[in-house]
């Protein structure tokens, strides 16, 4: 069978938006700032550079969001920061319109890219075989898989592209799956300064993280050893 061609004008594109965005962080003092302290996990210093910019955060943090799709740091650093500074509804609205529009740039790319790189890098029969887990899981294995936190966020929507999920399929699992990870990161955010153990809003965020990663890996499990019979 035939390979596509590799599309070298959007790998072009994708190239060239990569280094607009690393000259962006390299040049700006608050987002290079805030990239270096992302990336040694130093929550302290996110928050106060969001909240040193005033209204200029909200954008911080969107680009933050945008960042991941090529940096794949942390994402609840930015959660928690953001629920820090806005207070939990606000922040909540603001970074889910975050990783929505990351969702959607890798989704995208994973789409008109990553797939004839993925045949060729895994084996176009091998990819295939995911594409129909992914297709036969459907919108259950798209849910389980934004449920579980040490899956990144950007990886999972290049897969998806890839895999040729429908795009409202793919916007809706991610606002629904993604949904609760991030409310539970941005109410951790909005309580930093008094964090207690003993909160019992604190311990039950606690063990509802520890329920979603679980049930999250079930669900995977599951759906996968199903697509595979």
């Amino acid at each position: 069978m035939k390979k596509d061609r590799l599309p070298l004008a959007e790998i072009g594109i994708t190239l060239a938006g990569i280094a607009v965005m690393a000259a962006i962080v390299v040049t700006v003092d608050p987002l290079r700032d805030s990239v270096t302290a992302l990336l040694q996990g130093d929550h302290d210093e996110v928050r106060e550079e969001i909240d040193s910019l005033g209204v200029a955060g909200p954008l911080l943090i969107l680009f933050l969001a945008l960042l991941h799709s090529v940096v794949f740091y942390p994402a609840e650093i930015v959660d928690a920061a953001a629920g820090f500074a806005y207070g939990f509804f606000p922040a909540l609205l603001l970074v889910m319109v975050g990783w929505l529009l990351n969702g959607l740039v890798c989704w995208t790319i994973g789409r008109s890219i990553a797939r004839p790189l993925f045949d060729r890098w895994f084996g176009e029969e091998r990819f295939e075989r995911v594409e129909r887990a992914i297709e036969r899981g459907g919108p259950t294995l798209l849910l389980a898989m934004r449920l579980i936190p040490i899956l990144p966020f950007s990886i999972v929507s290049y897969a998806a592209g890839a895999a040729r999920v429908p795009l409202w399929r793919f916007v809706w699992t991610t606002l629904v799956g993604y949904l609760p990870i991030t409310a539970i990161s941005v109410y951790f955010g909005t309580r930093l300064e008094g964090l207690s153990l003993t909160d019992p809003l604190v311990l039950a965020s606690a063990l509802a993280l520890l329920a979603l990663l679980g049930a999250g890996h079930w669900v995977m499990r599951r759906q996968t050893s199903r697509s595979s019979a």
